[in-house]
């Protein structure tokens, strides 16, 4: 397949692009926001009309922390809606026989029974701090379930956990959990602090993926999967923000004190997701949480400036 892969400079996109370079049974290509903005329809009509590649991975998406998705909803409901409609309804227009639309395991209910099975998408409230992303996240989904219904597209979905990996973004704003630990360790590390301060109280649940598992599965799905349900691709384990937190200090070697703000929010309390159906089409992730760490890390450490 010819695959464009939108947000190919991303954590997940770059990701893909170094999985299905290892495979010699497909090819890749994607643009620049400079050489393509996502947000301007009328341009990604023309551009996917013109290139019309085989199949188009959605991995263009504007992500953040809990404190960039509490502080700026309408950004991440706004953009991210416009990206994947634009994106879609191209594919659409331009005939792409395959579309594999990247969701988020936290378009989940805040309180779903765990581990989380596909089914229990849309059966309770969303965790605030990040319900405009969710949102923005669900409508794609169900925009590409939609297209397969009515006009018997072979698109998919796919909802990944908790994402890292090198490339990851570790700006001390607007990371996820585990880059912004990485980081906040590492500077303490460096300076010489005896303590490092951490949000929340540390004991909320949560899974994590790395990329390169990610970009396995996604490559396995194009080619083995073609059905309405949105599959969870996860690692099926989880660890508590403390043990995270305690695990990153031991591979940056860090021998502080860690503290606890408990006036910061925790987020959800358990995300675990139910991932039997992707492992029934015969995909399981390979890297182990500490080494996936270090791999982070490394890069990290390598271009950090």
């Amino acid at each position: 397949m010819k695959i464009y892969v939108a947000g190919h400079r991303g954590l997940v996109g770059s990701a893909i692009t170094r999985a299905v370079e290892s495979n010699p049974e497909h090819e890749w290509f994607g643009r620049t926001r400079q050489e393509l903005d996502l947000l301007d329809r009328k341009a990604v009509f023309a551009f996917v009309a013109e290139q019309k590649p085989d199949a188009v991975v959605i991995a263009a998406a504007k992500v953040g922390g809990i404190h960039a998705n509490n502080t700026y909803p309408v950004e991440f409901l706004s953009e991210n809606l416009q990206i994947e409609t634009n994106l879609i309804d191209a594919c659409h227009a331009a005939g792409i026989e395959r579309v594999l639309f990247l969701g988020s395991s936290c378009i989940y209910p805040k309180l779903a029974p765990q581990p989380i099975k596909e089914e229990y998408l849309l059966t309770g409230a969303l965790e605030p701090t990040n319900e405009a992303y969710a949102l923005a996240k669900i409508s794609g989904l169900k925009l590409v379930e939609s297209y397969r219904r009515e006009y018997n597209r072979k698109w998919i979905s796919a909802m990944p956990t908790n994402m890292y990996g090198p490339g990851d973004n570790f700006d001390p704003q607007n990371a996820h959990v585990l880059p912004a630990l990485i980081r906040r360790f590492h500077e303490a590390k460096v300076s010489g602090a005896t303590s490092v301060t951490c949000w929340g109280d540390g004991t909320p649940m949560r899974e994590f993926l790395h990329a390169d598992d990610l970009a396995a599965a996604c490559v396995h799905l194009l080619e083995n999967y073609d059905g309405d349900v949105a599959l969870n691709v996860g690692t099926g384990e989880d660890v508590t923000i403390k043990e995270l937190t305690e695990l990153i200090a031991d591979v940056i070697g860090f021998t502080g004190e860690i503290l606890w703000d408990d006036t910061k929010p925790n987020g959800t309390p358990r995300k675990l997701l139910d991932v039997s159906k992707i492992k029934a089409l015969g995909w399981e992730p390979k890297i182990g949480l500490r080494q996936g760490v270090q791999s982070t890390y490394d890069w990290y450490l390598a271009n950090r400036a």
